[in-house]
């Protein structure tokens, strides 16, 4: 790890200057395509008015034969299309495979005033971030860029849920992190073969009524992922990065895709993946605050003042911890507002 004085110095010489604040953008969905598929490549400008990030995903998905048409594709489209206020990110290839040198090394050096975020898969410890942070500053300097790319790791090993505290701290320019449950789940031997939610099979059942015992026993069905996404979260918050939820693959359950995605967003996460068109919309109703919590807040912050002391309102206690959950709903709302008309309406901003 650099010291504290080293740590915000480039690390070549002419790439720019690290950030000392990750931006916080609305990301609420990051929205996956394949930019070998021209049917899909077809849609990107349209796509790219309905979400807060579009993701060019080179990596699981892209069958081998197709990793240079879909690097390829992606600089084509990136040098094409005009993406408003819209983020792009890439997905690059693992660090162990045979496409992320030619990934990152193209990707840059072609299109890196395009980009802003490039997601690292499989990240397992600090080093893998120190090795992407050195490369990208020389073809940042070879390039001639003028801003640093970001860096968000995909949290899917054993290994990087581990060293997850280390992963977030290892570079200025680790933006944050995302859950990825399928790899994650082969990694740690679980016995489930979904992408993201929930299973049947993971319960909490009730104690035998001991009046009754032959009784049907009430059971809830728990989250497999509160454990990973809680310590997710943590870790990001404390060293100034974002938590975000990965995929949820069974595009036709809406429901349970929103519910999986609001549990992420009460933990803390500012957005999800979006894999199909069909839960953009999700990912935008859930990750904007509740207009309802958006106005009680604002209440709550306008009679408190500057936020010392306690007062009643509606018969309920607001003090300077309530405060500052209200705060971080309005500062939400606030930036969503600015992207989003409709919601600016609602949230009477």
């Amino acid at each position: 790890m650099r010291s504290p004085k080293h740590f915000f110095q480039p690390l070549a010489v002419g790439a720019p200057t690290p950030l000392r604040e990750v931006p916080f953008k609305p990301s609420r969905m990051i929205h996956f395509f394949d930019p070998s598929n021209e049917k899909m490549a077809a849609k990107v400008p349209d796509i790219a008015k309905k979400t807060d990030v579009l993701l060019g995903n080179l990596e699981d998905a892209i069958a081998a034969d197709n990793k240079l048409a879909a690097r390829h594709g992606l600089i084509r489209i990136a040098r094409s299309v005009d993406f408003g206020d819209t983020q792009l990110w890439t997905r690059i290839n693992s660090l162990d495979s045979p496409w992320a040198l030619d990934d990152l090394t193209e990707l840059v050096t072609n299109i890196g005033d395009k980009l802003e975020v490039i997601m690292v898969p499989k990240v397992e410890g600090a080093w893998d971030i120190h090795y992407v942070d050195r490369l990208l500053a020389q073809l940042e300097a070879r390039a001639g860029l003028k801003k640093p790319l970001l860096v968000h790791a995909i949290l899917e090993t054993a290994a990087g849920v581990a060293n997850v505290e280390e992963i977030c701290a290892a570079s200025p320019r680790m933006q944050g992190l995302s859950l990825g449950p399928a790899d994650l789940a082969a990694s740690r031997r679980m016995k489930t073969t979904r992408v993201g939610g929930g299973h049947p099979g993971y319960v909490v059942r009730a104690d035998p009524d001991p009046a009754n015992p032959e009784a049907v026993r009430p059971a809830v069905q728990q989250d497999l992922w509160h454990y990973t996404v809680a310590r997710m979260v943590d870790a990001c918050v404390a060293n100034g990065i974002l938590p975000y939820y990965g995929p949820f693959a069974d595009i036709r359950d809406t429901v349970a895709c929103e519910d999986q995605f609001r549990n992420a967003f009460l933990l803390g996460c500012v957005g999800a993946w979006s894999l199909h068109p069909v839960q953009l919309d999700i990912a935008r109703k859930v990750f904007s605050p509740p207009v309802d919590e958006v106005l009680w807040s604002k209440k709550v912050i306008e009679a408190m003042g500057d936020g010392t002391g306690a007062v009643m309102i509606d018969g309920k206690m607001q003090d300077d911890a309530t405060f500052k959950q209200c705060q971080v709903m309005v500062h939400l709302a606030e930036m969503l507002a600015a992207k989003d008309p409709e919601l600016k309406v609602s949230y009477q901003l």
